[in-house]
Protein backbone atom coordinates (compact mmCIF):
# COMPACT_ATOMS: atom_id res chain seq x y z
CA UNK A 1 0.00 0.00 0.00
CA UNK A 2 2.90 2.56 0.86
CA UNK A 3 4.33 2.08 -2.62
CA UNK A 4 1.15 3.10 -4.72
CA UNK A 5 0.61 5.94 -2.22
CA UNK A 6 4.73 7.67 -2.68
CA UNK A 7 3.79 7.37 -6.78
CA UNK A 8 0.73 9.36 -5.98
CA UNK A 9 2.21 11.55 -3.88
CA UNK A 10 5.77 12.71 -6.20
CA UNK A 11 3.17 12.43 -9.14
CA UNK A 12 1.02 15.13 -7.19
CA UNK A 13 3.88 16.71 -6.70
CA UNK A 14 5.20 17.04 -10.10
CA UNK A 15 2.04 18.37 -11.41
CA UNK A 16 2.62 20.73 -9.08
CA UNK A 17 6.25 21.27 -10.26
CA UNK A 18 4.99 21.03 -13.70
CA UNK A 19 2.29 23.59 -12.99
CA UNK A 20 4.85 26.18 -11.04
CA UNK A 21 7.22 25.86 -14.51
CA UNK A 22 4.58 26.83 -16.30
CA UNK A 23 3.92 30.14 -15.20
CA UNK A 24 6.54 31.71 -17.67
CA UNK A 25 5.67 35.59 -16.79
CA UNK A 26 6.16 34.79 -12.93
CA UNK A 27 10.13 35.69 -12.56
CA UNK A 28 10.43 34.01 -9.10
CA UNK A 29 10.01 30.62 -10.42
CA UNK A 30 11.89 29.22 -13.74
CA UNK A 31 11.06 25.70 -15.33
CA UNK A 32 13.43 22.71 -14.81
CA UNK A 33 16.23 22.67 -17.52
CA UNK A 34 18.18 19.41 -18.79
CA UNK A 35 21.51 19.42 -18.88
CA UNK A 36 24.39 18.32 -21.21
CA UNK A 37 27.40 18.34 -19.29
CA UNK A 38 27.59 17.32 -15.40
CA UNK A 39 30.46 17.30 -13.49
CA UNK A 40 29.62 15.64 -9.32
CA UNK A 41 32.02 14.93 -6.47
CA UNK A 42 30.14 12.34 -5.14
CA UNK A 43 29.33 8.31 -5.98
CA UNK A 44 25.86 9.28 -6.44
CA UNK A 45 24.54 11.58 -9.27
CA UNK A 46 20.83 13.81 -7.92
CA UNK A 47 18.37 15.22 -9.71
CA UNK A 48 19.72 18.65 -9.52
CA UNK A 49 23.06 17.31 -10.65
CA UNK A 50 21.04 16.97 -14.38
CA UNK A 51 18.53 19.18 -14.12
CA UNK A 52 18.38 23.24 -13.18
CA UNK A 53 15.54 24.53 -11.32
CA UNK A 54 14.77 21.33 -9.41
CA UNK A 55 13.79 22.75 -6.68
CA UNK A 56 12.66 20.09 -3.90
CA UNK A 57 13.65 17.41 -5.86
CA UNK A 58 17.01 18.34 -6.13
CA UNK A 59 18.66 15.94 -3.57
CA UNK A 60 16.91 12.88 -4.74
CA UNK A 61 19.83 9.89 -6.18
CA UNK A 62 19.04 8.51 -9.57
CA UNK A 63 22.00 7.26 -10.87
CA UNK A 64 25.49 5.41 -9.12
CA UNK A 65 28.41 8.24 -10.19
CA UNK A 66 31.33 6.99 -12.88
CA UNK A 67 34.25 5.82 -10.99
CA UNK A 68 36.86 8.55 -9.53
CA UNK A 69 38.06 10.82 -12.57
CA UNK A 70 36.29 9.60 -15.71
CA UNK A 71 33.28 10.03 -18.09
CA UNK A 72 30.23 8.61 -18.65
CA UNK A 73 27.41 9.26 -20.88
CA UNK A 74 23.64 8.29 -21.00
CA UNK A 75 20.83 9.16 -23.38
CA UNK A 76 18.71 12.18 -23.07
CA UNK A 77 15.50 10.38 -23.72
CA UNK A 78 16.69 7.59 -20.43
CA UNK A 79 17.47 10.74 -18.23
CA UNK A 80 14.22 12.05 -19.19
CA UNK A 81 12.30 8.92 -18.11
CA UNK A 82 14.07 8.53 -14.86
CA UNK A 83 13.26 11.68 -13.95
CA UNK A 84 9.21 11.24 -14.78
CA UNK A 85 9.37 8.10 -12.76
CA UNK A 86 10.29 10.59 -10.10
CA UNK A 87 7.59 13.07 -10.47
CA UNK A 88 9.75 14.88 -12.55
CA UNK A 89 7.67 16.26 -15.02
CA UNK A 90 8.04 18.88 -17.75
CA UNK A 91 11.63 19.14 -17.85
CA UNK A 92 13.27 21.34 -21.42
CA UNK A 93 15.21 18.92 -23.01
CA UNK A 94 16.42 21.62 -25.88
CA UNK A 95 17.43 19.22 -28.27
CA UNK A 96 19.88 17.27 -25.88
CA UNK A 97 20.58 13.72 -27.07
CA UNK A 98 23.06 12.92 -24.76
CA UNK A 99 23.67 13.56 -21.26
CA UNK A 100 27.32 13.10 -19.62
CA UNK A 101 28.52 12.48 -16.43
CA UNK A 102 31.93 13.41 -15.27
CA UNK A 103 33.46 12.22 -11.60
CA UNK A 104 35.82 14.87 -9.95
CA UNK A 105 38.55 13.69 -8.52
CA UNK A 106 41.76 14.57 -7.10
CA UNK A 107 44.93 13.01 -9.26
CA UNK A 108 48.61 11.85 -8.08
CA UNK A 109 50.38 10.66 -11.26
CA UNK A 110 52.89 7.68 -10.26
CA UNK A 111 56.23 10.54 -10.88
CA UNK A 112 54.49 12.67 -7.82
CA UNK A 113 54.25 8.69 -5.87
CA UNK A 114 58.06 8.11 -6.98
CA UNK A 115 59.45 11.30 -5.59
CA UNK A 116 57.87 11.01 -2.60
CA UNK A 117 58.94 7.76 -2.20
CA UNK A 118 62.50 8.94 -2.61
CA UNK A 119 62.20 12.19 -0.69
CA UNK A 120 61.29 9.91 2.06
CA UNK A 121 64.18 7.66 2.24
CA UNK A 122 67.16 10.02 0.76
CA UNK A 123 70.25 9.90 3.05
CA UNK A 124 68.81 6.41 4.85
CA UNK A 125 71.49 3.73 4.85
CA UNK A 126 74.06 5.58 3.04
CA UNK A 127 71.94 7.14 0.28
CA UNK A 128 72.32 10.16 -1.42
CA UNK A 129 69.84 12.85 -2.73
CA UNK A 130 66.40 11.76 -4.12
CA UNK A 131 67.31 13.03 -7.53
CA UNK A 132 69.86 10.17 -7.61
CA UNK A 133 67.86 7.41 -6.08
CA UNK A 134 66.13 4.82 -8.71
CA UNK A 135 63.24 3.29 -7.34
CA UNK A 136 61.89 -0.29 -8.20
CA UNK A 137 58.43 -1.06 -6.37
CA UNK A 138 57.30 -4.54 -5.85
CA UNK A 139 53.65 -3.58 -7.43
CA UNK A 140 53.67 -1.14 -10.26
CA UNK A 141 52.65 2.54 -9.35
CA UNK A 142 50.01 3.80 -11.20
CA UNK A 143 48.02 7.19 -11.08
CA UNK A 144 45.95 7.47 -8.31
CA UNK A 145 42.80 8.64 -8.24
CA UNK A 146 40.62 9.85 -4.35
CA UNK A 147 37.75 11.97 -3.88
CA UNK A 148 38.18 15.52 -3.85
CA UNK A 149 37.54 15.48 0.12
CA UNK A 150 41.09 13.85 0.47
CA UNK A 151 43.19 17.63 0.06
CA UNK A 152 46.19 17.18 2.23
CA UNK A 153 49.76 16.29 0.57
CA UNK A 154 51.75 12.72 1.16
CA UNK A 155 52.76 12.85 4.60
CA UNK A 156 55.01 9.72 5.10
CA UNK A 157 54.48 8.54 8.47
CA UNK A 158 57.09 5.66 8.28
CA UNK A 159 60.30 5.05 5.99
CA UNK A 160 62.79 2.39 6.51
CA UNK A 161 65.67 0.98 3.88
CA UNK A 162 68.44 -1.32 4.58
CA UNK A 163 71.84 -1.15 3.20
CA UNK A 164 72.39 -4.42 2.83
CA UNK A 165 69.65 -5.52 0.39
CA UNK A 166 68.24 -1.97 -1.17
CA UNK A 167 65.02 -2.57 0.20
CA UNK A 168 62.76 -0.37 1.12
CA UNK A 169 59.22 0.09 3.26
CA UNK A 170 57.45 3.40 3.33
CA UNK A 171 53.47 4.52 4.64
CA UNK A 172 52.27 7.47 3.32
CA UNK A 173 49.29 9.32 5.26
CA UNK A 174 46.78 11.75 3.37
CA UNK A 175 44.42 13.60 5.73
CA UNK A 176 40.58 14.09 4.43
CA UNK A 177 37.95 16.10 5.38
CA UNK A 178 35.75 13.21 6.38
CA UNK A 179 38.38 12.74 9.54
CA UNK A 180 39.46 9.13 7.99
CA UNK A 181 42.61 9.69 6.39
CA UNK A 182 43.95 7.33 3.83
CA UNK A 183 47.08 5.03 4.29
CA UNK A 184 49.02 4.10 1.53
CA UNK A 185 52.13 1.88 1.92
CA UNK A 186 54.84 1.17 -0.88
CA UNK A 187 57.53 -1.10 -0.79
CA UNK A 188 60.18 -2.44 -3.48
CA UNK A 189 64.17 -2.03 -3.93
CA UNK A 190 66.35 1.71 -4.21
CA UNK A 191 69.91 2.47 -5.92
CA UNK A 192 71.76 5.37 -5.54
CA UNK A 193 72.28 6.56 -9.20
CA UNK A 194 75.03 9.37 -10.78
CA UNK A 195 75.29 10.48 -14.06
CA UNK A 196 78.42 9.28 -15.83
CA UNK A 197 79.68 9.70 -19.27
CA UNK A 198 79.01 5.92 -21.32
CA UNK A 199 81.35 5.17 -24.02
CA UNK A 200 79.49 4.87 -27.68
CA UNK A 201 82.51 2.92 -29.22
CA UNK A 202 85.68 0.42 -27.87
CA UNK A 203 88.22 2.82 -27.73
CA UNK A 204 92.14 2.03 -27.47
CA UNK A 205 94.91 3.42 -24.91
CA UNK A 206 95.94 6.49 -25.70
CA UNK A 207 92.75 7.62 -28.11
CA UNK A 208 91.44 11.00 -27.33
CA UNK A 209 87.88 10.76 -26.30
CA UNK A 210 85.55 12.89 -28.71
CA UNK A 211 82.18 14.35 -28.52
CA UNK A 212 80.53 11.30 -30.66
CA UNK A 213 82.32 9.15 -28.40
CA UNK A 214 80.00 9.74 -24.54
CA UNK A 215 76.85 9.74 -23.92
CA UNK A 216 75.10 10.70 -20.81
CA UNK A 217 73.86 7.86 -18.96
CA UNK A 218 72.92 7.31 -14.89
CA UNK A 219 74.83 3.95 -13.62
CA UNK A 220 74.25 2.67 -10.46
CA UNK A 221 76.93 4.37 -8.14
CA UNK A 222 78.55 0.75 -7.18
CA UNK A 223 79.23 0.15 -10.57
CA UNK A 224 81.07 3.94 -11.22
CA UNK A 225 82.82 3.83 -8.15
CA UNK A 226 83.59 6.73 -6.39
CA UNK A 227 85.07 9.08 -9.58
CA UNK A 228 82.83 9.12 -11.96
CA UNK A 229 84.10 10.85 -15.09
CA UNK A 230 81.45 13.92 -16.21
CA UNK A 231 80.86 14.40 -19.96
CA UNK A 232 82.57 17.71 -20.28
CA UNK A 233 85.43 16.04 -18.19
CA UNK A 234 86.15 13.20 -20.58
CA UNK A 235 85.92 15.44 -24.22
CA UNK A 236 89.57 16.09 -25.13
CA UNK A 237 91.19 12.92 -22.80
CA UNK A 238 93.50 10.63 -23.87
CA UNK A 239 92.74 6.84 -22.32
CA UNK A 240 94.65 5.32 -19.89
CA UNK A 241 93.79 1.97 -21.13
CA UNK A 242 91.08 0.18 -23.74
CA UNK A 243 87.59 -0.14 -22.74
CA UNK A 244 84.35 -1.85 -24.64
CA UNK A 245 81.49 0.35 -25.72
CA UNK A 246 78.99 0.50 -23.33
CA UNK A 247 81.52 1.31 -20.40
CA UNK A 248 80.77 3.86 -17.33
CA UNK A 249 84.17 6.22 -17.54
CA UNK A 250 85.83 7.08 -14.37
CA UNK A 251 88.59 10.05 -14.05
CA UNK A 252 91.04 7.27 -13.30
CA UNK A 253 90.29 5.70 -16.76
CA UNK A 254 91.89 9.60 -18.59
CA UNK A 255 94.54 11.48 -18.86
CA UNK A 256 95.56 14.70 -20.21
CA UNK A 257 96.45 13.61 -24.12
CA UNK A 258 99.79 13.01 -25.16
CA UNK A 259 101.36 16.47 -26.39
CA UNK A 260 104.76 14.82 -27.27
CA UNK A 261 105.30 11.16 -28.65
CA UNK A 262 108.55 9.38 -27.89
CA UNK A 263 110.71 9.37 -31.05
CA UNK A 264 108.18 12.59 -32.41
CA UNK A 265 110.35 15.13 -34.27
CA UNK A 266 110.24 18.07 -32.04
CA UNK A 267 111.21 21.81 -31.33
CA UNK A 268 113.70 23.00 -28.90
CA UNK A 269 112.92 26.31 -27.36
CA UNK A 270 115.97 27.60 -25.08
CA UNK A 271 114.72 30.30 -22.93
CA UNK A 272 115.86 33.18 -20.66
CA UNK A 273 116.02 36.62 -19.75
CA UNK A 274 115.61 38.43 -23.28
CA UNK A 275 116.95 35.62 -25.26
CA UNK A 276 114.24 32.82 -27.32
CA UNK A 277 115.99 30.16 -29.44
CA UNK A 278 114.81 27.45 -31.01
CA UNK A 279 116.64 24.21 -32.42
CA UNK A 280 115.58 20.68 -33.23
CA UNK A 281 115.20 17.92 -31.41
CA UNK A 282 114.07 14.08 -31.05
CA UNK A 283 111.40 13.36 -28.15
CA UNK A 284 112.89 10.65 -26.02
CA UNK A 285 109.66 10.06 -23.86
CA UNK A 286 105.94 10.48 -24.18
CA UNK A 287 104.64 13.66 -22.21
CA UNK A 288 101.57 15.75 -21.59
CA UNK A 289 101.58 19.22 -20.92
CA UNK A 290 103.49 20.28 -17.79
CA UNK A 291 105.26 16.52 -17.90
CA UNK A 292 109.54 16.62 -17.88
CA UNK A 293 111.11 14.59 -20.65
CA UNK A 294 114.33 13.57 -22.23
CA UNK A 295 114.88 15.00 -25.47
CA UNK A 296 118.29 14.95 -28.48
CA UNK A 297 119.48 17.97 -29.83
CA UNK A 298 120.02 17.26 -33.20
CA UNK A 299 122.77 19.62 -33.34
CA UNK A 300 124.77 19.22 -30.62
CA UNK A 301 123.55 15.36 -30.50
CA UNK A 302 123.48 16.04 -26.88
CA UNK A 303 120.47 14.58 -24.29
CA UNK A 304 118.71 17.09 -22.48
CA UNK A 305 115.79 17.70 -20.30
CA UNK A 306 112.77 19.91 -20.55
CA UNK A 307 109.04 20.78 -19.98
CA UNK A 308 106.51 19.68 -22.65
CA UNK A 309 104.70 23.19 -22.83
CA UNK A 310 102.23 22.51 -26.33
CA UNK A 311 102.00 19.91 -29.03
CA UNK A 312 105.99 18.83 -30.39
CA UNK A 313 107.54 21.67 -28.41
CA UNK A 314 109.70 21.35 -25.41
CA UNK A 315 111.06 24.39 -23.23
CA UNK A 316 114.32 24.23 -21.06
CA UNK A 317 114.75 26.76 -19.17
CA UNK A 318 118.28 28.28 -18.98
CA UNK A 319 119.33 29.88 -15.63
CA UNK A 320 120.17 33.82 -16.39
CA UNK A 321 124.10 33.73 -15.01
CA UNK A 322 124.25 36.70 -11.84
CA UNK A 323 126.88 39.18 -12.43
CA UNK A 324 130.08 39.60 -10.23
CA UNK A 325 130.31 42.44 -7.80
CA UNK A 326 132.11 45.24 -8.70
CA UNK A 327 133.71 47.33 -6.27
CA UNK A 328 132.78 51.17 -5.83
CA UNK A 329 135.92 52.75 -6.95
CA UNK A 330 134.76 56.25 -5.95
CA UNK A 331 134.41 54.91 -2.37
CA UNK A 332 137.59 52.49 -2.37
CA UNK A 333 140.69 54.59 -3.91
CA UNK A 334 140.83 56.75 -0.37
CA UNK A 335 140.85 53.59 1.51
CA UNK A 336 143.49 52.27 -0.72
CA UNK A 337 145.66 55.88 -0.94
CA UNK A 338 146.24 56.11 2.80
CA UNK A 339 147.83 52.47 3.09
CA UNK A 340 150.03 53.54 0.16
CA UNK A 341 151.05 56.65 1.25
CA UNK A 342 152.34 55.50 4.97
CA UNK A 343 154.04 52.45 3.18
CA UNK A 344 156.21 55.27 1.21
CA UNK A 345 157.35 57.48 4.16
CA UNK A 346 157.67 54.95 6.67
CA UNK A 347 159.40 52.06 4.69
CA UNK A 348 163.45 51.68 4.06
CA UNK A 349 164.68 51.17 0.76
CA UNK A 350 164.62 47.40 -0.20
CA UNK A 351 167.47 45.96 -2.40
CA UNK A 352 166.53 42.70 -4.69
CA UNK A 353 168.27 39.92 -4.66
CA UNK A 354 169.31 38.50 -7.47
CA UNK A 355 168.00 34.66 -7.95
Amino acid sequence: MLRPLLRAALFIAGLLFAANAARAGDDTVAPPVLRAKVSVASDVVRIGDVVDNAGSFSQIAIYRAPDLGTTGSLPATQVINVLRAQGVIGVDAKDIKQVTVTRQARTVDAKAIESAVAQAIEHHGGLGDAANISLTFDREVADLRLDTSNTSALLATSARYEARNGRFDVTFQIANDNGNPIQLRFTGSAIETVAVAVLTRNVERTDIIKSADVVVERRPRAEVGTDPAAREQALGMQMRRSIHAGQPLRMADLVKPDLVQRDQAVTIIFQTAGLYLTTRGKALDNGTEGDVVSVLNIQSKRTVTGTVTGRGQITIQVATPQPMATPDTASAAPEMAAPTAVASATSSPVTSKPE
